[in-house]
């Protein structure tokens, strides 16, 4: 323990030795590098020794000591913390939370398990516990029982976020486009988010989501904007500041991680995205329990154009016995929960699902930005080209997964971005989607 606490404290020592004395002048910050050569992660800041003061009494709350350390080969440092000191407990609804001891009731299915990564080249196939899946795994490090890891975040990760209240949230406004009609309006409101997404209708009962995600790496053009795939559990007023919003999947957001690499991220909302939840554990909230899997770390292997193809299976559901909402990765692996405390509508049950692609089009230099969703190719070209959702399945009132038997789809912007949903014994209800952003259909 003193020997890992002496090791942050020269670490952040080092770094105010290096940014305090341009306090007052220009700050050149260097966010990594990326694989897409249009991607700038350079800035210019000015840090004032205040500013840096708020920065380090936020990140001593959200860092908490940990147990063990370790550096990841991308950068990453993942701290192994007491799974009773992590973010989740400073959350003021949960101060007399105690962390659930019995395991939540898995649904039951009637589906083949999707658990598997399927090597296409040789119709081999192979689970997700024979892959190093997380960077951070690759050198055979572990985190011991009874800590959980949590991604360190560090000052520069604060500095690219447009303001310290704004590091680790959505954009306030975020919204969903499946209520919507759609017009030219919704594609030049400068809302900026697009879609290509699944839903189920808007009055149901559901208890929970599960899909098998395909992992790609979409380039991202600029800083600000992101791509991400992912599950939605909704409940609430679309049109109001109370839509309770559960969300996990794959994002790759250079301003929140500092690369364009694609992320296992979880995120949540009781208010619209105003003030409450967070993205992974940047808040409290979210209650971990799994010690082998990092929230915001990166995703190894990935799939190739015309070539490997790699997914994740993530189920999210509420256990019918204690109400809280459970995550689970591939093989039924629990990842944590989401207390029911934090929710109002959710605490009871969600009304819509929605699966699919989501990115942000800042339209920077006048143009719509070459972000890519997905694989960066459209959903018509199909298996190892377009990236896809398969087995759609929701938890109902038993507690039981059932296939998705009537979904609607939407891609307001289909020049940029689309979407195709179709059914088979294997997949059961799937799509495929995505798209480039800018090309010749989409200016």
């Amino acid at each position: 323990m003193g020997t890992v606490s002496n090791l942050r404290k020269r670490e952040f020592s080092k770094s105010c030795h290096v940014l305090l004395p341009l306090f007052l002048s220009i700050f050149f910050l260097h966010f990594g590098t990326s694989n897409s050569a249009t991607l700038n992660y350079t800035k210019y800041r000015q840090v004032s020794t205040l500013r840096l003061a708020r920065i380090e009494k936020h990140l001593n709350k959200i860092n908490k000591p940990p147990v063990f350390t370790i550096e990841s080969p991308d950068g990453d440092i993942i701290d192994c913390v007491h799974k009773k000191k992590q973010p989740a407990f400073d959350h003021p609804l949960l101060k007399n939370h105690k962390i659930q001891k019995v395991s939540p009731e898995v649904p039951k299915t009637k589906m083949v398990k999707t658990d598997e990564v399927r090597d296409i080249n040789n119709n081999s196939s192979r689970r997700w516990s024979d892959v190093a899946w997380q960077i951070w795994h690759e050198k055979g490090q572990r985190c011991p029982k009874g800590t959980v890891p949590i991604r360190r975040s560090r000052v520069h990760d604060v500095l690219r976020a447009k303001s310290l209240y704004d590091f680790g949230k959505k954009k306030r406004g975020a919204f969903h486009l499946s209520l919507q009609r759609v017009d030219a309006s919704d594609v030049t409101s400068g809302n900026g988010h697009e879609h290509a997404i699944a839903f189920t209708g808007s009055s149901e009962e559901v208890y929970g989501a599960k899909a098998t995600i395909n992992v790609w790496n979409p380039e991202v053009e600029v800083v600000n904007e992101f791509s991400l795939s992912q599950i939605w559990v909704l409940s609430g007023s679309f049109d109001g500041s109370d839509l309770n919003s559960i969300e996990a999947g794959c994002q790759v957001s250079p301003e929140l991680y500092g690369d364009n690499k694609p992320r296992l991220f979880t995120y949540w909302t009781s208010d619209s995205y105003q003030a409450t939840g967070c993205y992974n554990l940047l808040c409290s909230g979210f209650v971990q329990t799994n010690s082998r899997i990092a929230i915001g770390a990166a995703i190894s292997p990935l799939s190739s154009f015309d070539g490997n193809q790699f997914d994740i299976t993530i189920l999210i559901w509420k256990d019918p016995k204690i109400g809280n909402w459970w995550m689970s990765f591939g093989d039924d692996t629990l990842v944590g929960y989401w207390p029911a405390e934090l929710f109002t509508h959710l605490a009871d049950r969600a009304t819509m699902v929605e699966w699919g692609g989501e990115v942000v089009n800042s339209r920077a230099n006048g143009e719509h930005t070459t972000t890519q969703m997905g694989s960066g190719h459209f959903a018509d070209e199909g298996f190892r080209k377009a990236s896809y959702f398969r087995n759609l399945e929701i938890v109902d009132s038993d507690n039981s997964l059932s296939s998705v038997q009537d979904i609607s789809t939407l891609a307001e912007n289909s020049n940029c971005y689309d979407i195709k949903s179709s059914y088979s014994n294997e997949w059961g209800s799937h799509f495929y989607y995505g798209g480039p952003g800018k090309n010749a259909q989409c200016p």
